[in-house]
């Protein structure tokens, strides 16, 4: 009776075993990896560049409103220079900004200007020179990075000069007193011979 018994409990728990059935875990779901945008920031090579023949090759007059943070106004007005060979200068060119109607050049608040020379060191020579003049007649000097090369600021009771070099190319960047507060003028001025040494199409 016993052993009846034993034989139907067997069975029913080896079908009980053969019936259950181990199911792999679930996937968890892939989520998709989503890129932020790249946004690419194109900064302005400086390069001893070619001697441009108007303003607007040298900084746009869009450019220098960007860099003042509002409309400079009036009108741009460009003067070719003279060679020097005395000075070892070959070429000149000045730009005049904000020039209002019959205006002298001396009321533009704002010149950008460069010079071409026959070799580097003539250029950085009469970076030297300038600088040295101004502090004579009383100008402080300070020392400011534009792009990978350094220049002079220099301040008067009148104006804001910023002066430097590059292989044989000088630039110049004049600004009345007034025109910007102190704390943004290195900065702005910096800026503007920055683009200055800049060809406009890699700008």
């Amino acid at each position: 009776m016993g052993v009846r018994t034993v034989w139907p409990l067997l069975l029913v728990v080896l079908c009980s075993a053969c019936s259950t059935r181990t199911d792999a875990p679930a996937k968890a779901p892939q989520i998709p990896t989503i890129l932020a945008p790249t946004t690419v920031v194109k900064t302005p090579v400086m390069v001893d560049r070619e001697l441009p023949q108007d303003c607007e090759s040298i900084v746009p007059v869009e450019v220098v409103d960007q860099k003042l943070g509002r409309q400079l106004g009036g009108a741009t007005r460009g003067i070719i220079g003279i060679k020097e060979p005395s000075l070892g200068r070959t070429g000149k060119i000045d730009c005049y900004y904000g020039l209002g109607d019959r205006q002298p050049l001396t009321a533009s608040p704002l010149v950008i200007g460069l010079s071409t020379y026959t070799d580097e060191a003539t250029a950085k020579g009469r970076v030297t020179e300038s600088v040295d003049a101004e502090r004579r007649e009383g100008g402080s000097v300070a020392e400011v990075d534009v792009g990978k090369v350094k220049a002079s600021v220099v301040g008067t009771s009148a104006e804001r000069l910023l002066i430097g070099s590059l292989g044989k190319t000088t630039f110049v960047v004049r600004m009345k007193a007034g025109t910007l507060p102190d704390d943004q003028v290195g900065a702005v001025m910096a800026g503007l011979a920055q683009q200055s040494m800049t060809p406009v199409e890699d700008a």
